[in-house]
């Protein structure tokens, strides 16, 4: 075996890689989104939750995009771990979907699926065209990877060494440890099977030794859980770790049974194509670990605790549904994003709450922590707006680069309307450091705006996180914030009445303008969300947002 063979071997795993990968992203980008309404919808009982992973995986053909799709609506907190358990289990079976199509010997397409997988990425016009001409594109490349792994692999015949080695290898914990380096290497246990079969196409891998390197491949295949999970929140590390708990478990089970019993020449009674007989056992170790582990989905959880305990106190500082660090699928990003957005909101309504509520009693008491919660505001304005920007620059679904560009304009508004509650407060330090103190005419003025922009400001971000705000809704919003205006210019007019009368004097009369300027601005960008909000409600298809939290808002 020359250095050509091992270039060509290693170009081979290349394709293979690429092709998986890249079969895997079409599927995504051209179903994703109702996978995931699946996977959001119908996880609740831990079988389903097991068969939607089992059928996600074999769609998108990798069990570790499936588990950190489940790590993206765990951060969403749409799904919790025992949810997700369900899900990895599930996922863990549905992966073997790559060993099965090497089993079934199709790779004299490869050279056809590759031909009409491009004519459609270069020449069709319609999105959902181009993602089934990658799926097959990324079929063919796949296929095509495995063909020149398993022709460079040839050589290995006339090497008398490695013939011995797989003669004689009958160690089970060296196959193990292979098994474990080869995957945490290629970061794929499809891959890493793929070259079990690709050798075994060679005759150069049997059965009784590709057993334990399987179980090895397996245990290995948790690292790429695990790389996601570095630096991640904590429901993330602890899907990780159930996804490495099941794998685990699994090699326990058949290392022992393989060593001690003639387990694997079951196989030999149905085919005698080792690549065919690979696949078998690698269906048999995910399946049979899934069915034992499924009636103890909870006790799973109760370990990934064990392991990543839950923290008493979280820092605010931080994102609370959004991870930097991974990207999902768009429509869980979409998700993280709206959860991430209602938990801004909600800040930003209790800022102005307090703000507006010592104004009107002239109390300050709480206004260090309407900054500190302001400082958290500004924080998620900030990282929110970086995440859409990084977010928008991927390749996104229909409909979603409209939600992203309406969430920009979204938190532009929450965080000025943050502002104006700072500036209330200060407006309200002002009179209660030099004493002064409004009539109760404009104290009443000043809080029927109040409660007119607040409501304004409910509506119009229900109506954004709901999508269901109608032309109806929006035009008794927009008369809404007429009336602000109007109550607005009228307390004006009342005001230099009570200046004219002696009611007030000049220097409270000054910061009650002030304020009453700040009331309606609040208005003004509550009625730039009811544009917001009618414009997604207008948007056909796209992905269902969140159902708005009571405790939110």
């Amino acid at each position: 075996m020359g250095i050509n063979n091992i270039l060509s071997l290693c170009g081979g795993l290349g394709l293979f890689l690429f092709g998986m990968k890249y079969m895997g992203a079409g599927l995504e980008l051209a179903a994703g989104p109702k996978l995931n309404s699946l996977l959001e919808k119908l996880t609740r009982n831990p079988v389903m939750g097991f068969l939607l992973g089992v059928f996600v995986t074999a769609c998108v053909q990798s069990s570790s995009a499936t588990t950190i799709m489940c790590m993206g609506f765990l951060n969403a907190g749409i799904m919790d771990l025992v949810q997700a358990a369900g899900v990895i289990l599930g996922a863990n079976v549905g992966t073997t979907m790559t060993s099965v199509l090497i089993a079934l010997d199709i790779s004299w397409l490869a050279p056809v699926c590759i031909f009409i997988g491009a004519m459609m990425q270069m020449f069709c016009k319609k999105k959902l065209q181009k993602y089934i001409g990658q799926i097959i594109l990324g079929f063919g490349i796949l296929f095509q990877g495995l063909h020149t792994m398993s022709a460079s692999m040839s050589g290995l015949k006339d090497i008398p060494a490695f013939q011995q080695f797989i003669a004689n290898a009958t160690n089970p914990f060296l196959g193990v440890l292979v098994g474990i380096l080869l995957c945490a290497v290629i970061q794929s246990s499809s891959a890493a099977v793929g070259v079990l079969q690709a050798l075994a196409m060679q005759g150069l891998m049997p059965i009784h030794f590709a057993a334990f390197l399987i179980c090895g491949i397996n245990v290995g295949s948790s690292v790429t859980p695990f790389l996601s999970a570095i630096g991640a929140k904590n429901n993330t590390k602890r899907a990780a770790v159930i996804y490495c708990t099941y794998n685990v478990i699994g090699a326990i089970i058949f290392v022992p049974i393989c060593m001690l019993t003639p387990f694997v020449n079951i196989y030999q009674l149905f085919t005698t194509n080792t690549v065919v007989q690979i696949s078998m056992f690698h269906i048999t170790f995910k399946l049979v670990t899934a069915l034992v582990l499924l009636p103890f989905v909870r006790q799973l959880v109760d370990i990934s605790y064990r392991f990543i305990p839950k923290k008493v106190h979280e820092n605010a500082y931080r994102f609370t549904y959004i991870d930097p660090k991974q990207i999902s699928a768009p429509s869980v990003t979409i998700r993280q994003l709206y959860k991430e957005a209602e938990r801004m909101a909600g800040m930003v309504r209790q800022n102005y709450i307090l703000a507006a509520e010592g104004m009107l009693n002239n109390d300050v008491s709480r206004a260090e922590e309407i900054r500190e919660r302001e400082n958290v505001i500004n924080f998620l304005n900030h990282g929110i707006i970086d995440y859409l920007i990084e977010f928008s620059g991927r390749s996104l679904p229909s409909h979603t680069p409209q939600l992203v560009g309406n969430m920009f304009h979204l938190i532009g508004d929450l965080e000025r309307i943050g502002d104006h509650a700072i500036n209330i407060l200060e407006k309200t330090e002002k009179c209660v450091q030099k004493e002064l103190i409004y009539s109760e005419e404009a104290r009443q003025e000043l809080q029927e705006i109040y409660e007119t922009d607040l409501l304004l400001f409910d509506r119009a971000f229900s109506g954004y996180l709901c999508h269901n705000l109608t032309e109806q809704d929006a035009l008794e919003l927009y008369r809404m914030e007429d009336a602000i205006d109007d109550m607005t210019h009228k307390s004006e007019n009342n005001h230099i009445e009570r200046l004219r009368a002696k009611q007030c004097s000049t220097e409270p009369g000054i910061i009650f303008a002030e304020a009453l300027h700040e009331y309606e601005r609040i208005g003004d960008h509550s009625n730039s969300i009811v544009r917001i909000a009618r414009k997604n409600a207008q948007i056909s298809g796209g992905i269902r947002p969140p159902v708005l939290s009571t405790d939110a808002m």
